[in-house]
């Protein structure tokens, strides 16, 4: 009787162990990805500027910084609204996730 005891709490101390671990890697997923965002958006923003110094114009299309800059966004995860104002202004930009 004592050894089922001791077994029935060694089972629970093992699932708590389980459940922290597990809730802790749900908040570094979570993490992750906003980072992942923000990374994103910062490359679209200084491809923008870089061409601005460069070319002494913001570009019209996304298009044009993924063709001319190499900009890279995973759009399989984010949906990227740029919006072109005027060739001295510089373009709205927003990356959502999927």
């Amino acid at each position: 009787m004592r050894k089922l005891k001791f077994r029935l709490l060694q089972l629970a101390i093992c699932i708590a162990a389980v459940a922290l671990l597990w809730m802790g890697t749900g908040g570094l997923d979570s993490r992750a990805s906003a980072e992942d965002l923000a990374l994103a958006e910062q490359s679209i923003r200084r491809a923008a500027v870089q061409c601005y110094a460069l070319e002494g114009f913001y570009p019209a299309t996304f298009d044009y910084l993924q063709t001319h800059y190499g900009v890279q966004v995973d759009m399989q995860r984010f949906i990227v609204h740029y919006e072109y104002i005027a060739s001295n202004l510089v373009p709205n930009v927003t990356i959502i996730e999927r």
